[in-house]
């Protein structure tokens, strides 16, 4: 239900229709951070080494922006309805990543025959600027708590 009053109630929708600006700053870095990674990671390799371009390139910065996404709702929900899971929650979505990371590179070993060590190393690549990316927007983000919590 939505709620009629100017005050928010704890059951209405209103809240979830809204998104925060942490939500906001997250998903603006990490796109331009994607795109950037995205358009100069792919052109390198197809400009200075043609040879190890592969067909598939374009599935990892997309594969990466769209787990940026799920980390930052799973982070959203956690901060307003269990805000005592956090560690929780930050450590459930890297190890969730991981899997499906793992799996990811056992399909393409499986199914796709060619320039496999490419991809692979690719994919870490990118692995490791998301892994980085939010690591550090998040401690960002409880470093503030911190100090928000010490004035208090």
């Amino acid at each position: 239900r939505f709620c009629r009053s100017e005050e928010q109630c704890d059951f209405c929708l209103c809240r979830e229709m809204s998104v925060s600006p942490t939500k906001k700053l997250f998903i603006t870095w990490f796109t331009l951070l994607m795109l950037i990674a995205g358009w100069s990671i792919g052109p390198a390799i197809a400009v200075w080494m043609p040879e190890h371009y592969f067909e598939w390139y374009p599935f990892i910065p997309v594969f990466f922006y769209i787990f940026g996404w799920f980390d930052i709702s799973i982070f959203e929900f956690c901060r307003r309805y269990a805000p005592q899971k956090m560690q929780l929650a930050y450590l459930g979505t890297k190890a969730i990543k991981m899997l499906f990371s793992l799996m990811v590179l056992l399909i393409y070993a499986i199914k796709v025959e060619e320039k496999k060590v490419e991809f692979f190393l690719t994919f870490f690549v990118f692995y490791m600027i998301s892994l980085v990316f939010e690591s550090w927007f998040f401690y960002r983000y409880e470093l503030g708590n911190k100090k928000i919590y010490e004035k208090k």
